[in-house]
């Protein structure tokens, strides 16, 4: 049977015939698809990136967190030791690298202080002899100073000042006593190691005393008045320190300190007593003021500072060791200029003091603080002189600090005497300088 050729239309219905056939297809495989608990690979592939993308979030989170960490750590460095990182330091670093350093150390809770990483005591208000902070390793300070002091008492036997005048006393019934004292220095400090110093100390006294008085025996009513005042060179100090441990936040700051005193200061011995007056009786009083002590002493002690933030406490201990003198003339106004005394041994000096200093700004702190002096016996030719006793010498004593533009610290301390013997007002100006 001969076969026909297809014409056009039946070769368009062929075609509509077959897309009809895979429309229908398509719809099955569709419904397939949707059918309950089946995953077409299309949705499977949008699954994959959504949680691909979640993955990606989470380790952007992550890195943001760890910069942040390490960001407030760094601020609360800066507050602490003052030193801040140059604009633009973080934003210029890769990210990477500002992971690994704070993922290198341990953040720290906002609010919390870091350990403090300095080796040395903080700085307070100076208001003590022996300073707690000590001079960095080679760098000198030179620390001009001032210092003048009152007194007034109704006694001659001033020990706190000069050590012969409880023994001078005589036919003089003395009131009343005033003294001044002014005392202009140069210290110089240099450190050696980062633990150990070395400091001078020179002095310029200028003192003045007037003594209100009546004479013994001679019936009179009315009070003398007797002027004495002396200048020069006082007596040089040499003085060693050095730091013990580390300390730190919880832990201490150990100084021990050692100092010794020269007699480079005109002596009591030296300046002229005055043995006559009308009559012949001698009143046992200096017509000039000395302006040293006239021993050699050695005095060790040992300071401590706590650090408490904001706040430091401090405190020391020492003792005064004095050098006994052999064979002792004292020059007098008498016929023969000098008279002989002997053997002289001062007692030794007990002394501790305590307080706090605390930092009021970036520029300025305070400091107050209580010290105490406990003056033995006197001896002579190895017996305790009559006429001396123990005498307590306490001062309450407030400090104040100020940093300038320049960076130069001036120091002002003020002291209170709180015993009979110590003296009723002390005023010291300190302004060390680095070099």
């Amino acid at each position: 049977m001969k076969k026909k050729p297809l014409t056009t239309s039946a070769v368009v219905m062929g075609h509509g015939i077959a897309g009809l056939c895979l429309a229908l297809s398509g719809t099955s495989a569709q419904a397939a698809d949707d059918a309950p608990g089946a995953v077409t690979p299309s949705v499977q592939r949008q699954l994959d990136e959504q949680a691909e993308q979640i993955r990606l979030l989470k380790e952007n989170v992550l890195r943001q967190n760890l910069a942040i960490t390490e960001l407030r750590r760094m601020v609360q460095i800066d507050r602490i030791t003052g030193r801040g990182a140059a604009p633009g330091a973080y934003a210029q670093a890769p990210q990477r690298d500002m992971i690994a350093q704070a993922a290198r150390q341990d953040p720290q809770p906002v609010g919390q202080a870091p350990e403090r990483r300095d080796e040395r005591p903080p700085e307070v208000a100076p208001i003590f002899e022996q300073p707690g902070v000590l001079t960095p390793p080679g760098t000198w300070i030179l620390e001009p100073s001032f210092q003048y002091s009152y007194s007034s008492s109704n006694r001659i036997a001033l020990v706190g000042y000069t050590i012969i005048p409880a023994l001078l006393i005589g036919l003089i019934d003395v009131r009343e006593v005033k003294s001044n004292s002014f005392v202009a220095a140069i210290t110089a400090r240099r450190g050696i190691t980062n633990r150990f110093e070395m400091e001078a100390k020179i002095p310029y006294v200028y003192r003045s005393d007037t003594s209100v008085s009546r004479e013994i025996a001679q019936g009179s009513a009315v009070d003398r008045v007797f002027e004495s005042d002396g200048k020069g060179l006082g007596d040089i100090e040499i003085t060693g320190r050095y730091q013990l441990n580390d300390g730190g936040v919880d832990t201490p700051y150990y100084i021990a300190s050692l100092r010794f005193k020269t007699r480079t200061g005109k002596d009591p011995f030296e300046v002229e007593t005055n043995r006559t007056l009308p009559g012949g009786r001698g009143t046992g009083l200096q017509t000039e003021q000395p302006t040293g002590s006239g021993f050699y002493t050695l005095t060790p002690g040992l300071t401590v500072l706590i650090p408490s933030d904001p706040a430091v406490f401090f405190g020391g201990v020492s003792f005064q060791y004095s050098f006994k003198r052999t064979g002792v003339w004292r020059k007098t106004d008498g016929p023969d200029g000098k008279e002989f005394i002997g053997d002289i041994q001062p007692g030794p000096t007990f002394g501790f003091n305590f307080g706090m200093g605390l930092a009021l700004n970036e520029r300025s702190s305070f400091s107050i603080g209580y010290d105490h002096l406990s003056v033995g016996k006197v001896k002579v030719n190895g017996r305790t002189a009559p006429t001396s006793v123990r005498v307590q010498l306490g001062t309450l004593l407030l400090g104040y600090s100020y940093r300038m533009n320049s960076g130069q610290t001036i120091n002002l301390s003020l002291g209170a005497g709180l015993t009979r013997d110590s003296p009723d007002l002390q005023l010291t100006l300190r302004m060390p300088l680095t070099l």
